[in-house]
């Protein structure tokens, strides 16, 4: 990373700050020489150290100042550079687009990147940037952190703003959270209301690394009706939650029963809500909504591989038939889809008559 916004107070602290996060090195020069200068001696350090990819971080432009525009261009000249990248704000709606067609007529972009879309907007901006400009979004920032920085699929935004969701992104950030092996021991879990608090602490966290819950669930089609007031008092809950079973001993966190029936259970929620600084209330509710998401789990889950099974052995969890998958797929005495089973069993006693369609 090279730090050529020379302007901006803390701008090179914060680049450097970046650069520690992400295990990237940054190449500063201070605030006196000029941005080209430094760009350019950035870019002889980087090849004489053997670096393969070198980013140059300009001064950001609120308004066209031709000045800037100047020494943008001499920047652009002295690296020579490959992908010329603006970064635009999606809650300027049409006027990020209009940015993106001005800097494109007077330096030359390769791309966008579209910032704040985990914001109010859903993203209209976008189609018009590619529209006026004439150049594509390439990423699009949906947080603060990197890893908030994901790739521009233009099927994908227009599922979003039609408000149909964005399912495939959903599991793909599903997959990157969770491993395959984690998934079938909880799915296993989940079919035998083996459910337990740690498990509940794994989801939060995978829920985490997934994004915020109102960002997550805005995949979901269908939930871009729920307004952010409802997502942050989801999020207040789960948050509750999890103060509550932090509080508990890791016996109880692996057996619930010991909270909810056994003859201790009063006195260990007395002490539990007592160290989380919530009251009993609140641990009582935990333990009401914990056995109704539990047993909830369970019927769903038994439903999905039943179903799964009738479709020819597809794993509800990966969408992969065979193989691993077919570890999840439930034993004998389990549960499950019984009408699927029966009339699979029907299926395999009739012998194979000649098919009739069409040209037989």
């Amino acid at each position: 990373l090279v730090a050529a916004d020379v302007y901006r107070p803390a701008a090179i602290e914060q680049l450097k700050t970046l650069g520690a996060r992400t295990e990237t090195e940054v190449f500063s020069l201070g605030t006196e020489l000029p941005p080209e200068q430094i760009a350019r001696e950035g870019l002889d350090y980087a090849r004489q150290n053997g670096f393969e990819t070198v980013i140059v971080d300009t001064a950001g432009r609120q308004v066209i100042d031709s000045n800037l525009m100047d020494e943008l261009k001499r920047v652009k000249k002295a690296v020579s550079a490959e992908e010329t990248l603006l970064v635009v704000d999606a809650m300027t709606g049409q006027e990020a687009a209009n940015l993106a067609q001005e800097f494109n007529d007077q330096v030359g972009i390769t791309g966008a990147v579209l910032t704040k879309l985990d914001g109010d907007t859903r993203g209209g901006a976008a189609l018009s940037v590619q529209q006026i400009s004439g150049k594509p979004i390439k990423f699009i920032g949906v947080g603060e952190t990197v890893e908030k920085l994901e790739l521009f699929y233009p099927e994908r935004m227009a599922s979003r703003i039609l408000g149909m969701g964005d399912v495939l992104s959903f599991v793909e950030k599903a997959q990157d959270a969770v491993e395959q092996k984690e998934a079938a021991e909880m799915t296993r879990k989940m079919m035998q209301a083996e459910f337990d608090f740690d498990d509940f602490l794994k989801q939060s966290s995978m829920i985490s690394k997934m994004g915020s819950l109102s960002n997550m669930m805005k995949m979901l089609p269908g939930m871009g009706n729920i307004n952010e007031a409802q997502f942050a008092n989801a999020e207040s809950k789960m948050k509750l939650s999890t103060s509550l079973i932090q509080s508990m001993t890791k016996a109880e966190r692996g057996r619930p029963e010991l909270l909810i029936s056994d003859r201790s259970a009063r006195s260990r929620l007395a002490r539990i809500a007592k160290g989380a600084g919530r009251s009993v209330a609140d641990a009582n509710t935990l333990m009401s909504e914990f056995q109704r998401m539990r047993t909830m789990m369970a019927r769903m889950s038994r439903t999905m591989v039943g179903n799964a099974a009738a479709a020819g052995g597809m794993d509800p969890m990966t969408g992969m038939a065979g193989g691993d998958g077919q570890a999840m797929m439930p034993q004998a005495g389990m549960g499950g889809n019984r009408t699927a089973r029966r009339k699979a069993s029907k299926k395999k006693g009739k012998s194979a008559a000649p098919k009739k369609g069409f040209g037989r």
